[in-house]
């Protein structure tokens, strides 16, 4: 199977499992995931029609963007503070907004930019101490005071699920986070539209709880 026919594939597939759940499928963003893989094969996912492109290390991104500055870009890696004016001195959509900190840091630099930054704000959905995002109920406690930062746009949430031992048990964590992205609209009166969540293994069911952004790369390049 070459690349562009996974991405028929998954693009078919998205369509079916939307259109089974009474969504439109266009609501449904594709990220390819391409951390690790070279820049010959995001041309050729490109060259088939895919325009959203994920990367989640500087040291890997930073060359990819060099060189294709005109795709997508969306960062969905953990940031460290060191590397932040290197990243928002590029183009790119951040999922990975994961403290208040971060987000004050991301406000003041966008500002000497003069620009305003795309966000997303990852939220440990599973309250897993391994993983990096906001607390569910530390995030409602600080919507307010992120959401009053100039430089950055707040479009939604995205989580990084726990390995479920079953599909029904990560299911019901991407609809804890479409539960918490609706308490947030209704405590501060905005809408966040974006829902990040899904990868290969279980796209479908994020689909299913609403989400507008998946990220895959094995089904698409295949295995690292």
């Amino acid at each position: 199977m070459t690349i562009k026919d996974n991405l028929e594939r998954l693009r078919d597939s998205i369509e079916k499992i939307s259109l089974s759940c009474g969504r439109d499928p266009k609501e449904v963003k594709l990220l390819a995931v391409s951390k690790t893989f070279p820049i010959s094969l995001i041309n050729e996912a490109n060259d088939a029609g895919q325009l959203h492109f994920g990367e989640s290390r500087m040291q890997e991104f930073l060359p990819k963007y060099k060189e294709r500055p005109d795709l997508l870009w969306h960062f969905i890696g953990h940031i460290q503070s060191n590397k932040l004016n290197k990243l928002l001195d590029t183009e790119v959509f951040i999922h990975s907004l994961d403290s208040v900190e971060l987000a004050e840091k991301i406000s003041a630099k966008a500002i000497d930019r003069k620009k305003v930054v795309k966000v997303l704000l990852q939220v440990n959905i599973d309250e897993d101490p391994a993983k990096f995002g906001f607390m569910p109920a530390g995030l409602l406690q600080n919507i307010e005071k992120i959401l009053q930062l100039k430089g950055i746009n707040v479009s939604g949430l995205m989580t990084i699920g726990a390995l479920h031992e079953s599909l029904k048990d990560t299911r019901a964590s991407f609809a804890e986070l479409r539960g918490l992205r609706d308490a947030l609209s209704e405590v501060t009166k905005q809408e966040f539209p974006e829902l990040s969540m899904g990868m290969s293994s279980d796209y479908r069911e994020a689909i299913a709880e609403g989400a507008t952004i998946v990220r895959v790369g094995t089904a698409i390049f295949g295995r690292r």
